[in-house]
Parts: structure tokens; C-alpha cells; sequence
């Protein structure tokens, strides 16, 4: 089997000849141990950092649930996204890092979720959709006292295991 040509253009491959979308076989690549690392932000008001840090939203523990919503987020992502393949998800861990009362200034949120299974492909998908509905949730939690919080920054920034070399990003 050849080495792909490094210099070729790279394609999409959930396009078949005609154009029409598909879902990739990887029937024939072998189960190799995954992980893939996302991390996202969500920036809001001093008092809405303050109402987390104390656990007095209306709605209960804003990081507890949202950590559970993005664990399910990438339990389900093969029913969000349609041509990603269900994967037997070996560990979901979601994290999150307050900046607030600890570090003054800061007024945001910083979620990290790292996604393992041993499989034919990767799961930097069910790692995004993980930090992504973390996010949501913390939003969905804390809108009714701030309307202006903004979701950003969301990206894989580590991916190793199958052919692809080890990547990983810091910005």
C-alpha cells in the first residue's frame, strides 16, 4: 500500500463520485486505541460567573449539568451528525475551568472534553459535540440573566491514534 502524496490536494471524503454524500467504509481499517482533546469558551457577565461560582443559579448546578449534557452530547453524536459513524465511546471526561473570583478580570468559562474508544475511526467529532452542548447548556442555564454571553473558540487542539500522526494545537 502506497504512502499518500503529501503534496496532492486533500478531498472530502464524504462525497462519492457523483457527488452525492455517503457515509465513509471503514470496515477494513483496523480498531486502534483514539483520543481526541476540544476545548471551547463561553465569555459572560461578572454576575453571571459569580451566580456559577456560588451554585445559586435557579436551574441547579450549572457546571454538573452541563457537564453531564456534553458527556450524552458525545454518547449521541452519530444521531446529531449524519455521516459519522456510532463508536463504542471507551471514556468521556468533560472538564471545565472558571475564571472568575479566582482570577480576577476574567469573565468567562473554558470547557475541555476528551474523547477515547478503541475503533476503525476517530472521535474528534464526539469531542467537539461534547464541548459544544456543554457550552449550550451553560447558556441555556443562565440566559434569563445574561442574554449576552458568546460561545467561542471551539476547535480540537489534540488527536492521536490511527494513521494520522499525533496533532496537536495550543491557539
Amino acid at each position: 500500500m502506497s504512502k499518500p502524496d503529501p503534496t496532492s490536494t486533500p478531498t472530502l471524503t464524504h462525497f462519492d463520485a457523483q457527488g452525492q454524500a455517503h457515509m465513509v467504509d471503514v470496515g477494513a481499517k483496523p480498531a486502534t486505541h483514539r483520543i481526541a482533546v476540544a476545548t471551547g469558551r463561553i465569555e459572560m457577565q461578572p454576575a453571571t460567573l459569580a451566580i456559577i461560582e456560588a451554585g445559586t443559579a435557579k436551574k441547579g448546578d450549572v457546571l454538573g449539568i452541563a457537564r453531564i449534557a456534553g458527556i450524552q452530547a458525545a454518547k449521541k453524536t452519530s444521531d446529531l451528525i449524519p455521516l459519522c459513524h456510532p463508536l463504542a465511546l471507551t471514556r468521556v471526561a468533560v472538564e471545565f475551568e472558571v475564571a472568575g473570583v479566582q482570577h480576577p478580570g476574567a469573565t468567562g468559562i473554558t470547557c475541555t472534553a476528551t474523547v477515547e474508544t478503541v475503533g476503525p475511526t476517530g472521535v474528534e467529532m464526539e469531542a467537539l459535540a461534547a464541548v459544544q452542548i456543554a457550552l449550550l447548556t451553560i447558556y441555556d442555564m443562565c440566559k434569563a440573566v445574561d442574554r449576552a454571553m458568546v460561545v467561542e473558540g471551539v476547535r480540537v487542539v489534540e488527536k492521536k491514534g490511527g494513521k494520522s500522526i499525533q496533532v496537536q494545537r495550543t491557539a
